[in-house]
C-alpha cells in the first residue's frame, strides 16, 4: 500500500522463479514471464490484482532467464534476448 507504506500478502505463483520479467498489460493484469527455477523457464503466468489471483498463460517458444521485456505501443509484449541455459539468445517472441 503506497500510501501506508505497508506491505500485504496476496495469491502465490504457481512455481517459484527467479530472474523474469513482468509487464503491466492495458487491461491492467501483470505478466510474469520466464525466468530461473534450477534451469531457465519458458512459462508464464498472470496476476490479476483486482483477485490477487494467479492464472497460467501460453509459454513462451524458448526458455530464457535475465532477458528483456517491454509492453510495445498495441499491447503486445516483446521479450528478448536472455540466457538459456547454454548460450546468450539473439531471439525475440511476442505475447498478444
Amino acid at each position: 500500500n503506497s500510501s501506508t507504506g505497508s506491505w500485504t500478502t496476496t495469491g502465490a505463483m504457481s512455481l517459484g522463479r527467479a530472474l523474469h520479467t513482468a509487464s503491466t498489460l492495458p487491461n491492467g493484469q501483470v505478466l510474469i514471464a520466464g525466468g530461473f527455477n534450477v534451469n531457465p523457464l519458458n512459462t508464464a503466468e498472470l496476476y490479476n490484482p483486482s483477485t490477487g489471483n494467479w492464472t497460467t498463460t501460453a509459454s513462451m517458444h524458448v526458455a530464457r532467464q535475465d532477458f528483456a521485456a517491454v509492453v510495445l505501443p498495441n499491447g503486445k509484449v516483446l521479450v528478448a534476448g536472455g540466457y538459456t541455459g547454454t548460450a546468450c539468445s539473439n531471439t525475440a517472441e511476442l505475447y498478444q
